[in-house]
């Protein structure tokens, strides 16, 4: 009896001890997740505020009546640069993902940081096709959205490893239509692609939080504090592009446009 008393006690403390570095560590991921999306907004709001001018003087397109785009926002928009900005914070996930092992847990969030910024660059043409109030609004609607589904990845019992092979199947084939209605342009797919694109990252929310427990949860007992700040950094990347690419489609969905 008393040796069982024992083998309880240690195995509560084991799992208080697990409750708690996972408190810390979703604290940590949802952190470095909210810096980067603050840097983004900030990023995006003032690079199209540069892009945008009332004076005619030395603007030579007009973006509305009474706005003209300047030179940097010509450079930006309308120049070949814009296919380099349009790929350049895929270009930073690829390579955070593939490097990372090799970089310290600093550089690694630094990445990140410089990451979101490019982010905020290649959509900062939002604020030239939405009005500001929709932007806000579509925002706070991701961001009630998000929250209820990471909670419900968090706190289910259900295994959702199923249900994310199908979402990545789902995401390659949301990506070749993406690719293919460049060139068709038509409304259609378009509103298909937005709407699809809405539900696969819902679920890839609810997902990505589920493995980011777990993930912590397996590896928690080896006490490699490199490994763990490290995964954090990756799993606030996956869950802010999750809210990223649900906050664009939901705003292609139900955004004024200017």
């Amino acid at each position: 009896m008393p040796q069982t008393d024992w083998a309880n006690t240690g195995a509560q403390a084991r799992g208080s001890v697990i409750d708690e570095g996972l408190r810390t560590h979703m604290n940590k991921v949802y952190g470095t997740m909210s810096v980067g999306m603050v840097i983004t907004a900030l990023a995006a709001w003032a690079i199209a505020g540069l892009a945008v001018t009332t004076d005619p003087a030395g603007a030579s397109v007009m973006l509305r009546e009474g706005q003209f785009l300047t030179g940097l926002g010509e450079t930006i928009y309308m120049s070949p640069l814009r296919y380099v900005i349009m790929f350049a914070p895929l270009a930073f996930v690829f390579g955070l993902s593939a490097m990372i092992n090799r970089m310290s847990s600093a550089t690694a969030q630094l990445v990140f940081y410089a990451f979101a910024a490019v982010m905020g660059l290649s959509l900062s043409s939002i604020f030239l096709v939405y009005t500001g109030a929709s932007i806000v609004q579509i925002f706070l609607i991701t961001a009630i959205a998000f929250a209820s589904l990471s909670l419900y990845g968090y706190t289910t019992k259900k295994d959702l490893s199923g249900m994310g092979t199908f979402l990545m199947m789902g995401l390659v084939g949301l990506i070749v239509a993406m690719i293919v209605n460049i060139f068709l342009q038509s409304p259609a797919i378009m509103f298909a692609i937005s709407a699809i694109g809405v539900l696969i990252f819902a679920g890839l929310t609810a997902y990505d939080t589920q493995k980011i427990k777990t993930d912590y949860i397996a590896h928690a007992a080896h006490g490699d504090s490199e490994w763990l700040a490290k995964s954090a950094i990756m799993g606030a990347l996956n869950l802010y592009l999750d809210f990223i690419n649900m906050f664009i489609f939901l705003l292609q969905l139900f955004g004024n446009r200017e």
